[in-house]
């Protein structure tokens, strides 16, 4: 059974989401703020985090940052906020999708099926992981990349840009997240220096850099590894 953690603390909206995952064979556990949720996750190991962002006790990004401190697992944003720094912000802390309220439970519904779908599909890397493609290998132990059997040269930004990608397979990592990641706080805005990099990394790892199949970019948002 896929387990579900709702967080919301309005409990009318909480019971019609328990109603409506139940009667589709969802497991369900509900907290009403952030500590509850924290304590929740580490106990229930849920499949998919469902989380308003408007809690009373924390901001719902800094429960997304502590979550991603520790699992992957599917974060969906269900939230009145529009603006869209704050859907930004949110999918930069690590949050995997974002509904505005008010929404249709039908497509939050076919949302978490999607999320649970790409988890099923994609299995998540671990930090131990040798990550294995048809063209080429990445260690993120040995912090090195081969291919060909032979190893790939990489610089110390490329390997962080690499690393950063295949440790969320299947996952848009944003432009910004990648940015501060790499760069720090202050280059959030230097898109050109992705462009240059991911062109480089996909030189020495992709069979066809013009037409990637490996590191793929989402134009405006962000890039996404395909393993």
């Amino acid at each position: 059974m896929t387990r579900v953690l709702v967080v919301e603390d309005d409990p009318q909206l909480v019971r019609a989401l328990v109603i409506n995952m139940r009667a589709r064979g969802y497991g369900v556990d509900a907290a009403p703020d952030g500590a509850t949720t924290l304590r929740l996750a580490a106990a229930r190991r849920p499949d998919v985090v469902v989380l308003d962002l408007g809690l009373p006790d924390m901001d719902g990004t800094d429960v997304i940052k502590a979550l991603r401190g520790w699992t992957r697992v599917p974060i969906l944003v269900l939230s009145a906020r529009r603006a869209s720094d704050e859907k930004v912000a949110a999918l930069d802390a690590g949050a995997d999708d974002y509904i505005t309220k008010p929404f249709s439970m039908n497509e939050l519904l076919a949302r978490l099926r999607a999320a649970v779908r790409r988890t099923d599909s994609v299995p998540l890397v671990p930090e131990t992981a040798l990550v294995t493609t048809d063209e080429f290998t990445v260690d993120l132990v040995a912090k090195k990349a081969g291919r060909a059997g032979h190893d790939v040269r990489l610089t110390p930004t490329e390997w962080h840009l690499l690393e950063i990608l295949v440790s969320n397979p299947g996952r848009l990592v944003t432009q910004r997240q990648l940015l501060q990641e790499v760069w720090g706080t202050s280059h959030h805005n230097k898109t050109n220096y992705l462009r240059v990099y991911m062109a480089q990394l996909r030189r020495k790892l992709e069979p066809d850099p013009s037409h990637p199949r490996y590191l793929i970019t989402e134009p405006g948002m962000g890039y996404r590894f395909e393993g």
